[in-house]
């Protein structure tokens, strides 16, 4: 069993603009720029401690997957592996207000352009869209199907591990044992007119995937799903970096 890569991100804040269902990428689209997560206080570091803008980008990784055996197998697997492509985390939007408010209140007097007041009204403005915008993606989940290949349909993350947030170090400790990455996977496309390379057997199907990921290898998720359908073969070529 072979299968291929993409990069890993800084965890941020989910942006209200961020949009759950983005445009599935082939790998001469741009990768993707942030991954949505959700703070918690413990684990995390303050907004102000954090990388600078400045700073390298994370390295995506483009993959391939490819998946083939006897057609009804095949057929049952692309549908289980069908979701929203969101991971339903706990938010702890106080600490999200918080956050913010210190980022703008911190900015000298001569070079803020908002009163007190309007740091603490801009905190919460911005509280309020993160909130309406991860409720209406934890909506999606259950119900969409969007995504062609949605591990948290496939490898669900407990509800006690969705409790702790997305940056918790237990959290990012199972998603790390059980698939092996970070955060969800990111522009997942079903890849049209995929071949194994050699001439299925008769009664056989196949069907591939392409995916951007943030520096890891889903390896762990692979393998768990290769276990559970020991009907089906999981393949892929050597990830690439995505340019």
């Amino acid at each position: 069993m072979s299968f291929s890569p993409a990069p890993r991100s800084e965890h941020a804040y989910p942006a209200p603009w961020d949009d759950p269902a983005a445009r599935p990428a082939e790998p001469s689209d741009p990768a993707p720029n942030a991954a949505p997560g959700a703070p918690r206080r413990r684990g995390r570091r303050p907004l102000a401690a954090r990388p600078s803008a400045g700073d390298a980008a994370p390295v995506w990784l483009y993959h391939h997957l490819t998946v083939s055996g006897p057609a009804e197998p095949v057929a049952a697997f692309a549908a289980a592996a069908r979701g929203a492509g969101v991971i339903p985390w706990r938010l702890d939007t106080d600490r999200i207000e918080e956050d913010l408010f210190h980022l703008a209140a911190a900015q000298p007097a001569g070079r803020r352009t908002l009163s007190i007041a309007g740091c603490h009204i801009l905190a919460r403005q911005f509280r309020a869209r993160v909130e309406a915008h991860h409720a209406r993606a934890v909506a999606q989940v259950g119900r969409a199907q969007n995504c062609p290949f949605d591990l948290h349909a496939l490898l669900p993350v407990p509800g006690d591990i969705l409790a702790l947030g997305s940056s918790h170090p237990d959290a990012l400790a199972w998603l790390a044992a059980h698939w092996g990455i970070t955060d969800r996977l990111r522009q997942v496309a079903e890849r049209p007119a995929t071949t194994t390379g050699r001439r299925l057997p008769r009664g056989h199907a196949v069907v591939g995937y392409g995916f951007f990921t943030a520096g890891d290898i889903p390896h762990a998720a692979i393998a768990s799903l290769a276990a559970r359908w020991p009907a089906l073969r999981f393949f892929g070529p050597v990830p690439r970096p995505a340019g």
